[in-house]
């Protein structure tokens, strides 16, 4: 079955970095865009960033436009976000998830179980 397993959470000072990565399997990685979406203590859910199936797009919400890069590497069927300077309000658990088509935005199908980054002193 189509899976989504996000690894690379934890607990960062501001201004530092860090790298998620989400391996997907059950399905052609290479054929789906992807996106990031999180959801920050006692808030909604955000949508952080998109990539087209190719690599060829991507997409960012302001708020992290310059600090955050999405990538995927399709021959390891792997998204990643790179977060940089950090911010306390980037505090959320982060979720991968699967786009309906090569595009987006789309449905968003399916969702990993989601990793938690902490950005506190």
């Amino acid at each position: 079955q189509v899976q989504l397993v996000e690894s690379g959470g934890g607990l960062v000072q501001p201004g530092g970095s860090l790298r998620l990565s989400c391996a997907a399997s059950g399905f052609t990685f290479s054929t789906y865009a992807m996106t990031w979406v999180r959801q920050g203590p006692g808030k909604g859910l955000e949508w952080v960033s998109s990539i087209t199936s190719g690599g060829d797009r991507t997409t960012y919400v302001d708020s992290v436009k310059g600090r955050f890069a999405i990538s995927r590497n399709n021959a390891k069927n792997t998204l990643y976000l790179q977060m940089n300077s950090l911010e306390p309000e980037d505090t959320a658990v982060y979720y991968c998830v699967k786009e309906s088509g090569i595009s987006y935005p789309g449905d968003l199908e399916v969702w990993g179980q989601g990793t938690l980054i902490t950005v506190s002193s």
